[in-house]
């Protein structure tokens, strides 16, 4: 909600997250084949709407990687059809505009809360996908020269760079790159992608620098597109409905995804549906003024609020904060050199790869693996939502085996008799000053990426406590998605104090829980017990010390 009450924090939270947005907008703008202006009119727009509309209060939204990409995708066909960006301009925001219409529809028809149900390796597979996608086509454009139109004819023609590489092009995106990583060791109060933006600029203006820009960006406000999109061919009304659908898809993943991040951030819960009503609204509108679609942005929303931003007036000042520079920056922001846009698009592709997932590729169970490489190779080289179609079909598909193989498994004893797990604690004669201080959590079945949700939501409303007990003797197997919320879960609850034990853990959880060191990093083997009542008598003889 709109709160007078955190008014300061909400504008230095806007601000700051307009600054980390505006060289973002118009890289990702020039990315997709549109114009630098295009990415602002998108960030101006979503940022707006999603914010006044949505169901995350905190949530920055703009024009995003993975929504450019699949844009870029876009436009380039109609190019290819009608000839250029001019001829296709009305199918082009017809297209946007009609995504934004489809996640309205999914917002409305409750299909917003089965999107957090993907699963990791399909989610790690596609954003690792999305990174090496916006790397690959910036390549040609770090070198300062054009870069092809696919993926494919990159590498295809990759042997060209070395005779037509423009030294100067490489020199700013290379030192664009540098201070992006090094300014912050200087300070982390000014984004370095802006103080790249902002000194570059400058400096290969000063030196005239061979180098190719921006140009000529639109002053003043933009035009509304409704008479081009009435007045457009609806002939082939399908060859839209394909790629919106698409956009859509990955606009209520992308943003999810970012209002999860958001709750864990906040302990708070958003509101799935409304949250993608938002972004259909502001989507919908960004599409009438021919800017870029987007979705919440992970990065923009995480400086927020961390800048103090607790409402949606936050987003709405980030909004508003970019349409002032829109409209008194145009004459200068046409001099920014193309190689500084594409130095800093290579970092965020960077930022985007999913590290963890690859780390562990050789200790997760070989299933996910599978997938997460099958969907990141699809992701670059196929289709992104036919990688996203797939991936989904192949997890619930190796689930279903998994747990046909594991329903016959022996399962380590940690009965409690005939005592309830409410009520042990005091059964046990531990003092009832230090049970209130235990939480038990009993966990029945698998672990995988259908439970993480409610286990995310269950692990935010703990009360105050000392230590908390995981009881997985019911928990025949863990997937990846189950194994990292379980790390996420371990580590959120040690910063509180929070002493952590595990009983009756079967041989397959706990082998994919020592493959990425959680045992016995974070849970040593001294607090793993064969069963509850033998953890419960540690507490009580002082064996397991609680943190003060």
């Amino acid at each position: 909600m709109i709160s007078m009450k955190n008014l300061s924090g909400d504008i230095f939270g806007g601000v700051t997250a307009a600054v980390v947005a505006l060289p973002l907008a118009l890289a990702f703008g020039v990315q997709s084949g549109m114009g630098a202006i295009a990415g602002l009119y998108g960030a101006i727009a979503l940022g707006f709407f999603a914010a006044a509309f949505g169901g995350t209060n905190t949530q920055i939204s703009g024009p995003t990687g993975p929504m450019t990409v699949v844009s870029a995708a876009i436009i380039a066909d109609e190019v290819a059809r009608y000839g250029s960006v001019e001829a296709a301009f009305g199918t082009i925001i017809a297209t946007f505009v009609l995504a934004g219409l489809f996640l309205i529809l999914m917002g409305v028809s409750g299909i917003g809360k089965y999107v957090r149900y993907m699963p990791y390796p399909v989610i790690s597979g596609f954003m690792s996908g999305i990174g090496l996608i916006i790397i690959i086509v910036q390549i040609f454009p770090f070198f300062g020269m054009e870069s092809p139109a696919t993926i494919l004819d990159v590498f295809a023609n990759i042997t060209d760079i070395a005779s037509g590489i423009n030294y100067e092009a490489f020199a700013l995106a290379a030192a664009t790159v540098a201070i992006i990583y090094l300014f912050p060791k200087v300070t982390k109060k000014i984004p370095s992608s802006l103080v790249a933006l902002v000194v570059l600029s400058l400096l290969s203006t000063l030196l005239a620098l061979d180098v190719p820009i921006i140009g000529d960006i639109p002053k003043g406000l933009p035009e509304v597109h409704v008479d081009t999109i009435l007045g457009m061919d609806w002939h082939h009304p399908m060859a839209m409905v394909i790629p919106a659908l698409t956009l859509a898809a990955l606009g209520a993943i992308d943003s999810l995804l970012t209002s999860v991040v958001a709750d864990n951030m906040t302990k708070t819960q958003h509101d799935s549906n409304r949250e993608l009503i938002g972004q259909g609204i502001g989507n919908a509108v960004a599409g009438l003024i021919g800017g870029l679609p987007g979705a919440g942005a992970t990065m923009r929303t995480v400086v927020n609020i961390k800048a103090g931003g607790k409402t949606k007036l936050a987003g709405m000042i980030h909004s508003l904060v970019l349409l002032f520079v829109l409209l008194g920056a145009g004459a200068y922001a046409k001099l920014i050199p193309l190689p500084v846009l594409a130095g800093i698009l290579v970092t965020v592709g960077i930022g985007i790869i999913d590290y963890k997932g690859l780390k562990h590729i050789s200790k997760v169970p070989k299933s996910d693996a599978v997938i997460m490489i099958l969907v990141l190779l699809m992701t670059v080289f196929v289709d992104l939502l036919q990688a996203v179609g797939i991936g989904l079909v192949l997890a619930s598909v190796l689930f279903m085996k998994q747990m046909s193989d594991t329903v016959e498994a022996k399962s380590i004893n940690c009965s409690l008799g005939d005592f309830d797990v409410k009520s042990v604690v005091f059964d046990k004669d531990i003092p009832q000053e230090l049970a209130k201080e235990i939480y038990i959590e009993n966990f029945e079945g698998p672990i995988f990426f259908g439970f993480i949700a409610h286990f995310k939501r269950m692990m935010q409303e703990l009360p105050d406590i000392k230590v908390a007990i995981f009881c997985m003797k019911n928990v025949p197997m863990i997937d990846q998605s189950g194994m990292y919320a379980i790390e996420d879960a371990v580590l959120e609850l040690e910063s509180k104090g929070v002493r952590v034990l595990i009983t009756g853990i079967q041989e397959q959880p706990k082998a994919m829980l020592e493959n990425i060191e959680l045992i016995p990093s974070l849970v040593p083997y001294e607090d793993i017990f064969e069963d509850l009542p033998s953890a419960l008598d540690a507490i009580k003889s002082g064996k397991v010390e609680l943190k003060s």
